[in-house]
């Protein structure tokens, strides 16, 4: 299977337009052209993954955390991206993503803890993907303007192509003497038939949409609008919050979620007794996001990994704390993943047996 067409389903699972800011998601080593038929799913693109990749013949690994974070300032033959390219291994990393999107690395811990009415522990805020562009075109001129606009990626709403307004009206101009207008003579004032042409177009392609403009529009100086559009509220957020639909005493919530997430142990911290009615989940290290917890007043916050001094002022507050470290908050996350692929894809998917947290019980 063509590695874009997977990167379309991927996208679909996780949009990469959700991530945090800060984070780096996506295709992040390959040819969307390159094919794939063996696909290898892990937490952590490790030496060891690496290898197993190479052994297993995988042409894609998708790896939650980035292998690429940092810019990188030199790529050697020790270097695991350097190996990746070299054996045609693509990397692919929906991270934040993952944790947002429905059915996610969120959703799936607020499964464990049997979460209803859930809801973002920190809701996203929207940023404005879109402009609106607003260009003024002679009648005779309209279809190879608008041809070029779209053809440049504009006026995609949704499953439609080259969507835009079109409406009638007068445009006028002076010209100085300098000037060459494509209509009347300079030093007059003119009066052209025109059509107003709108249509939307995604911020990151502003540019490239402006000049395939410019370079279609027979005018010298086109007159046109760019308008910043609001972003629509996308309800994501990281984290989940939300009540137990069936309430349960501390150490059985401590039992699943050992069980659900295969573990023998847990980092438990605060009150030890008691029944457990809301709760709050956060996948990996989400240590800053206590003050949410508490101000959701739940009763149990679940992640990964948390700092001493914030721990104690979660159980200070009588907060339940459970961390179970870092990426055993994330890994069970992959099978939910290698199904919602196999469902949509003709590939082989396989969840990486060398992946593991770094940390363990001595």
């Amino acid at each position: 299977m063509r590695l874009g067409n997977l990167i379309d389903i991927l996208e679909q699972i996780a949009p990469t337009n959700r991530a945090e800011s800060w984070d780096n998601v996506g295709l992040l080593v390959g040819d969307p052209e390159q094919n794939v038929s063996q696909i290898l799913l892990t937490i952590d693109y490790t030496p060891q993954v690496a290898a197993e990749a190479k052994k297993l013949g995988a042409q894609l690994v998708i790896a939650y955390h980035p292998p690429i974070f940092h810019p990188l300032k030199q790529l050697t033959s020790s270097s695991l991206i350097w190996n990746a390219i070299r054996d045609g291994i693509a990397l692919y990393s929906p991270h934040t993503a993952l944790d947002v999107a429905d059915g996610g690395t969120n959703d799936m811990l607020a499964d464990v803890l049997g979460m209803v009415d859930r809801q973002p522990l920190r809701p996203a805020s929207a940023q404005p993907t879109q402009c609106k562009l607003v260009v003024f075109v002679p009648q005779d001129a309209v279809d190879q303007v608008s041809q070029a606009i779209f053809d440049a990626g504009a006026g995609e709403i949704g499953n439609y192509r080259c969507c835009s307004f079109q409406s009638p009206g007068t445009g006028t101009f002076f010209g100085n003497e300098a000037s060459q207008p494509a209509v009347g003579k300079p030093g007059k004032l003119e009066r052209v038939s025109e059509i107003r042409l709108e249509t939307v177009l995604p911020i990151k392609r502003t540019e490239a949409i402006i000049a395939a403009m410019r370079k279609a529009h027979p005018y010298e100086e086109p007159a046109f609008d760019l308008l910043q559009l609001a972003a629509h509220p996308s309800g994501s957020g990281m984290g989940r919050v939300g009540s137990l639909q069936k309430p349960a005493g501390r150490p059985e919530i401590y039992q699943r979620i050992k069980d659900a997430l295969h573990l023998e142990h847990l980092l438990v911290a605060g009150p030890q007794d008691g029944m457990v009615h809301r709760a709050a989940v956060c996948a990996g290290a989400c240590g800053e996001f206590v003050e949410d917890a508490l101000a959701a007043q739940v009763d149990l916050f679940l992640t990964g990994e948390m700092r001493h001094h914030d721990v104690l002022k979660a159980a200070a507050m009588g907060l339940t704390v459970v961390c179970t470290l870092h990426s055993n908050s994330e890994r069970a996350v992959l099978s939910r993943l290698r199904d919602r692929i196999t469902a949509a894809a003709k590939v082989s998917v396989q969840i990486s047996a060398a992946d593991r947290d770094p940390f363990s019980i001595a």
